[in-house]
């Protein structure tokens, strides 16, 4: 009887097992269920609103512990991306380096040092890309802490004088270039800045103003560099009251010549940031003239790797090393890539990608490289990311939002993920990406519901007609049904 009884409790008990996974089950299918039902319904309200009549948006909602999708609409048709590109950039650098990766310039000397101190020689600062050179993002990246630092380096050869040159090696890119799908509008700003095999300063710098009177000239009162080797043309009027920042520059890679046209707001209080025509010759000019504050001076003057190449000479040899200057980590870069979406990054790490993967240092040949890497991944098909750079500044960049979803999805998988993960921003209070260029909007990120079940999402929308600001809460208002 005792043995029947056991039996008895046994089988009590595998019945219990067995229905409680049976509920766990349904409990998990009907929250999936109704997950996507409210996701759909909002989705569908979303669309039929007037301001997408002759729009379109596409949305990808997955589980993040599982991966599989719970709802996707209009999935598979490309749309620009804006600076959700960015997430698609950071994770195949991340993927291929690894968060400990840096990057490394070099400054050495040609020639020789003979016994007055005066080097019969160049001084040579070769770079390989690296965006945080002279950034004031970081304690040891700041403009200042490396001139002192080369200047010191300088000294410690016991070089007093130069015989020769700067030269500012930017040959690693073949230069200064931007990414042939930017537009005239975007390239003289900030966050239009070309991308050097020498970066400096994140390429840019900053212009101060003076308002006068209204539709009057707004004078430049200063700039945070010396620019004096550029000529720059000021046609910006001063606006009236609340209109802010219509301050625009135009100027491409190599210019010489920068013009700023554009209103400035009676009582706006900015600096105006613009992009520089070549960062390697700026580099070389505040070097130059950083050292002749202490007495060491060039006989011949300062130039770039790309210069003599273009003139048919060849870069001279190193003698010896003066400086090795290591950038800050990947996972660093990373970080401020996404939180500030600075497109610079964006281009270097896409040139990086080219030229570990393949020798390649193009932006086009790089953007073949991520869709080939994605390919072998997750067997992403090419058209499904038909990149034209590595910041989504580009309109021209076409990405469906599936083929977005399943490498943010991918992220989660690997053990650089807490760290991608920490470079994203906060909206809506949701951590995710935004991108914003004209008529477009997008967000992609993760989000963790109030159930403990977390959202993998990513929404692209392409020729709304309403503000943007209008736009972006409607969308905040469909992600919250993921809350």
């Amino acid at each position: 009887m005792k043995k029947y009884i056991c039996y008895t409790y046994k089988f009590i008990n595998m019945k219990k097992i067995v229905t409680t996974s049976l509920l766990a089950i349904i409990a998990l299918t009907t929250n999936a269920q109704t997950i996507k039902n409210k996701i759909e319904q909002s989705f569908n309200t979303f669309l039929a609103q007037p301001a997408l009549k002759n729009g379109i948006a596409t949305l990808v909602v997955a589980d993040t512990e599982t991966g599989k999708t719970i709802y996707e609409k209009n999935s598979q048709i490309g749309l620009p991306t804006a600076s959700t590109l960015k997430v698609i950039t950071a994770i195949t650098a991340l993927d291929l380096f690894g968060p400990d990766y840096t990057y490394k310039t070099q400054m050495y000397y040609t020639g020789a040092i003979d016994s007055l101190g005066t080097l019969q020689g160049d001084i040579v600062i070769k770079g390989s890309g690296d965006p945080t050179l002279g950034s004031n993002r970081y304690a040891n990246t700041k403009e200042d802490v490396i001139l002192s630092k080369w200047k010191n380096a300088i000294r410690a050869a016991g070089i007093d004088s130069i015989a020769g040159r700067i030269i500012a090696d930017d040959s690693f890119f073949q230069g200064n270039n931007v990414p042939g799908g930017w537009i005239w509008t975007d390239m003289g700003n900030y966050y239009g800045a070309g991308i050097s095999g020498l970066n400096w300063r994140e390429n840019k710098s900053g212009i101060n103003f003076n308002v006068g009177t209204i539709h009057k000239e707004a004078a430049i009162a200063n700039t945070t560099s010396d620019l004096s080797y550029l000529q720059i043309i000021n046609n910006v009027k001063t606006g009236n009251k609340g209109t802010g920042d219509n301050v625009y520059a135009y100027s491409a890679p190599y210019s010489e010549k920068i013009i700023i046209k554009g209103t400035y707001g009676l009582d706006l209080k900015k600096t105006i940031e613009i992009s520089i025509p070549d960062p390697a010759y700026d580099l070389a000019f505040q070097l130059q003239n950083y050292l002749a504050q202490d007495s060491i001076f060039f006989a011949d003057g300062i130039t770039t790797g790309q210069r003599i190449i273009d003139a048919g000479e060849i870069i001279p040899k190193k003698t010896a090393d003066l400086d090795v200057h290591i950038s800050p980590k990947m996972s660093e870069i990373v970080y401020w890539f996404n939180q500030k979406s600075i497109n610079l990054y964006g281009e270097s790490l896409l040139k990086l990608i080219g030229y570990i993967s393949g020798g390649k240092t193009s932006t086009s040949e790089s953007a073949n490289y991520i869709q080939k890497y994605w390919l072998q991944k997750l067997q992403i098909p090419s058209n499904e990311l038909d990149l034209i750079d590595g910041s989504g500044l580009s309109p021209q960049n076409n990405v469906t939002s599936s083929a977005m979803n399943k490498i943010m999805q991918y992220a989660v998988t690997r053990n650089w993920y807490p760290t991608f993960l920490k470079s994203l921003p906060t909206y809506n209070q949701m951590t995710m990406k935004s991108g914003t260029i004209g008529g477009t909007l997008g967000y992609t990120g993760y989000h963790q519901a109030k159930d403990g079940k977390k959202y993998t999402f990513t929404i692209l929308v392409y020729n709304y007609k309403m503000s943007s600001s209008n736009m972006r809460q409607s969308m905040f208002q469909l992600l919250d049904n993921l809350k």
